[in-house]
C-alpha cells in the first residue's frame, strides 16, 4: 500500500501557535464570561444587542404530555422470574403470619380452652382423650404452613408463566392492552 497524502510536516519542526495560544483567544487575568445569547444590558437599561420579548398568548400552565402505548408481548421468562420472587415473598409472609397468630392464640389460652371444651364434650378426661394442644403444636403448624407455602410458590409461578403465554397468544389476535401514560410535571 502506498502513501498518497504527499509531504507531511514534521511535528518536531512545527512553529505555529498551539491551541491555547491562538490569536484572539487570550483571556485577560479576570474571571471567564461565557458568550451571551442575548445582548448585555447597558447602564441605562438599554440592551446593546437583540432583546428577547415574551410571546403573546404563551401558556402559563404546564403542558402534560400523554402517550398511548400498547403492551404487545410479555416475556414468559421475565414473568416467571418475577412471579417466583413474589411468590417466595408471599410464602415467607404466610409462614411468619401463621407463627405470630399461633403465638397470640397460645398466649390468650385459646388452645387450652378449646381443648378443655372438646374433652368435656367427648367425655374423655382420661389420658386417652384428644389433646388439642399436642395436635396443634407450633412445630406441626409451621411444618404444615411451610408445605402449603411451597405448593403455593410452585403453583403461582406456573400459573403466571402460563398466563404470559396465553396473553401473548391473545395479544397476537387483538393487539394487546393499550395504556395511556401521562407525564407528571
Amino acid at each position: 500500500m502506498t502513501d498518497n497524502r504527499g509531504q507531511q510536516p514534521s511535528y518536531e519542526t512545527y512553529n505555529g501557535p498551539l491551541p491555547g495560544e491562538r490569536a484572539g483567544t487570550q483571556q485577560p487575568g479576570g474571571p471567564y464570561h461565557p458568550p451571551q445569547a442575548y445582548g448585555a444590558q447597558a447602564p441605562g437599561g438599554q440592551a446593546t444587542g437583540a432583546v428577547r420579548r415574551p410571546r403573546t398568548g404563551a401558556r402559563t400552565t404546564p403542558r402534560t404530555r400523554k402517550a398511548r402505548l400498547r403492551v404487545a408481548k410479555a416475556d414468559p421468562w421475565s414473568v416467571m422470574k418475577v412471579s417466583f420472587l413474589l411468590s417466595i415473598a408471599l410464602g415467607i409472609c404466610t409462614i411468619v403470619a401463621a407463627a405470630v397468630l399461633w403465638m397470640v392464640m397460645d398466649a390468650m389460652g385459646v388452645f387450652s380452652t378449646v381443648g378443655g371444651t372438646i374433652s368435656e364434650a367427648t367425655g374423655s378426661n382420661e389420658s386417652n382423650g384428644f389433646d388439642l394442644q399436642s395436635f396443634l403444636s407450633l412445630p406441626r403448624v409451621l411444618m404444615f404452613t411451610s408445605v402449603i407455602a411451597v405448593i403455593d410458590v410452585v403453583l403461582m409461578t406456573a400459573l403466571a408463566t402460563l398466563g404470559a403465554f396465553i396473553y401473548n397468544l391473545s395479544a397476537g389476535f387483538v393487539g394487546g392492552v393499550e395504556l395511556t401514560l401521562a407525564e407528571d410535571e
